[in-house]
């Protein structure tokens, strides 16, 4: 599937599985919130240190997938056992912020996808913690992927480019 199908899919999964290196080279994955501002930039926050900072200092190449739909299921018309989805991947790389008006904006961005109904809230959650949060931008390197499995109404399996 194309780069805006895997970025609809990167933006409706309510967690994105980022993956680091760890400075000893041993993989570190961990489902993320994360936030899209533009179709290369997403931001994520954490603590001012851990291991996701000790890793993007090591190395700040990461990878992203997610997975929505996904859904057991009896193939319609062959009765075999499988699995209906909607995934993506992408390869990008991770830089913190240090920016106050940057981190603000991606700080907005993350609210206003997981929290739009307490934007009033906004302002005093910034001044109480900013100083407090890290904000980490990556970028995207190549174009995201995606890949589906769906069946229409008729039980014949969705094909790429042919979507309900």
């Amino acid at each position: 599937m194309d780069a805006a199908f895997a970025l609809e899919v990167l933006d409706k999964a309510p967690y994105v599985t980022v993956s680091f290196m760890r400075p000893d080279g041993t993989p570190y994955g961990v489902p993320l919130s994360l936030a899209r501002t533009d179709d290369n930039t997403f931001y994520f926050h954490c603590a001012l240190e851990g291991e996701k900072l000790d890793c993007i200092a090591a190395n700040p190449h990461v990878a992203l997938s997610a997975v929505t739909r996904c859904t057991p299921t009896v193939g319609p018309k062959d009765g075999s056992f499988t699995l209906q989805y909607k995934s993506a991947m992408a390869i990008g790389k991770a830089e913190i912020v240090t920016d106050r008006d940057e981190k603000i904006e991606a700080l907005r961005a993350i609210c206003q996808r997981f929290l739009p109904k307490h934007m009033d809230a906004f302002d005093d959650a910034i001044a109480r913690s900013l100083e407090r949060t890290a904000i980490v931008k990556i970028t995207l390197t190549e174009p995201p992927t995606g890949k589906s499995k769906q069946y229409d109404k008729q039980g014949e399996e969705l094909k790429w480019q042919r979507m309900e």
